[in-house]
C-alpha cells in the first residue's frame, strides 16, 4: 500500500527541499499551496506549479486564505508596512505573519484526514531562520500532539521537518544533491520579477548560495 504526504508548498527553496525529499523517502505527494495576501503571491503561485510539474505531482490544493490582510501586523500582508531591507536583526521581525504556519498546517490536516495521508511535510528551519516563533522544533512536537488528539483515532499523522536544524548553505548542498530546480523557487518578500536581494529572505538565500560555494539561478536587481 502506497504511503502519502501533504506537503506545504509555498514556492520557496525550503518547502521545495522538503517536498523533494518526502519523494525521495517515497511518499506519494498531495501538495497545497496557500495564497494569503503576500506582496509575491503571484510569482509564489507560479513556482508552485512549476514545482508541482517538475515533481509530477497529479493532486494539489490552491488554498485561498485572504484574512491574513484584515489581520495585518505583518509586512507582508500590509503593504502600509515596509519590508525591513538593513538586514536580519534578533528578534521577531515584522515579516511575521501572526500564527500562519499554525494555521497552514490546521489546514493541511485536514486534507490529510480527508486523504487518508501519513504525514506532513513543512519546510521550517529554526536556526537560520528570521526569528519566527512558528519555525521551532518545540513548536512543531505540540501542533503534531494536538492534532493527533483532535482528528479521528484512525488518522495518525506525523509532522515531517527535514530541515528545522540544517543551515541555510546545508539547504543549497541538498537541494543541488537532490537536483531540486531552484530556478523555479522564489523566496523574495518584496519583488515578483527579480529578487530584492536585500530583504530577509534574500539575504538568508543569498549567503547559503556562498557558503555552499554554489551560483542561486534566481534573477536579482543590482543594488
Amino acid at each position: 500500500m502506497s504511503k502519502k504526504a501533504v506537503c506545504i508548498l509555498s514556492g520557496g527553496m525550503d518547502s521545495t527541499l522538503a517536498s523533494y525529499i518526502a519523494k525521495d523517502e517515497g511518499y506519494d505527494i498531495i501538495a497545497v499551496h496557500f495564497n494569503y495576501g503576500q506582496r509575491t503571491q503571484n510569482k509564489e503561485l507560479e513556482s508552485f506549479r512549476n514545482i508541482c510539474k517538475d515533481l509530477e505531482i497529479e493532486q494539489k490544493y490552491e488554498i485561498d486564505i485572504p484574512f491574513f490582510t484584515q489581520i495585518g501586523a505583518s509586512a507582508l500582508t500590509d503593504k502600509s508596512i515596509d519590508v525591513p531591507t538593513q538586514g536580519v536583526k534578533p528578534g521577531v521581525p515584522i515579516t511575521y505573519v501572526p500564527f500562519r504556519n499554525g494555521i497552514f498546517l490546521s489546514i493541511a490536516t485536514a486534507i490529510a484526514e480527508k486523504e487518508e495521508a501519513q504525514a506532513l511535510f513543512i519546510g521550517v528551519v529554526e536556526e537560520d531562520s528570521s526569528g519566527y516563533p512558528d519555525c521551532t522544533d518545540p513548536f512543531i512536537k505540540k501542533m503534531t500532539s494536538a492534532i493527533n488528539e483532535g482528528t479521528k483515532e484512525s488518522t495518525k499523522l506525523e509532522i515531517k521537518t527535514p530541515l528545522v536544524k540544517l543551515m541555510k548553505s546545508d539547504i543549497v548542498k541538498k537541494a543541488l544533491e537532490l537536483n531540486v530546480p531552484l530556478e523555479h523557487t522564489w523566496s523574495c518578500y518584496k519583488e515578483e520579477e527579480e529578487a530584492c536581494g536585500v530583504c530577509d529572505s534574500c539575504r538568508l538565500r543569498l549567503n547559503g548560495f556562498k557558503e555552499a560555494n554554489a551560483v542561486d539561478p534566481i534573477p536579482y536587481k543590482a543594488n
